[in-house]
């Protein structure tokens, strides 16, 4: 199985995330795992660089954090998407659909 390019998973990075937490919070550990089981382990983000790609996404406004705290587990923050959020997610999505879409034409031309 080929790993995916540094600079393609960093620039995918952020869609995957505002993805995940579209329909209902979760926290950061659970956001890594699910990117990696549902991409059959092509995507990993290690948590040096994860963790922090949170943190901004929160500054620039598009999630919002909250702690939560249950008995017998550690603190843990959980994420929901906000409006300005689901406004980015939808121009991102537009946006990766058209790039894929224009690499799909360009490639299969070749093989025509």
């Amino acid at each position: 199985m080929m790993a995916i390019d540094r600079e393609l998973k960093k620039g995918s990075a952020e869609l995957l995330i505002l993805s995940l937490i579209e329909h209902r919070a979760r926290h950061g550990y659970e956001i890594g795992k699910l990117i990696e089981e549902r991409s059959g382990g092509m995507l990993k983000y290690n948590v040096a660089s994860f963790y922090p790609l949170l943190y901004r996404l929160e500054d620039r406004g598009l999630i919002e954090g909250r702690w939560v705290e249950k008995a017998g587990q550690r603190r843990r923050r959980y994420y929901k998407l906000t409006s300005k959020g689901k406004k980015m997610l939808e121009a991102q999505r537009s946006t990766w659909a058209n790039l894929v879409n224009a690499i799909r034409l360009i490639t299969e031309a070749e093989n025509a």
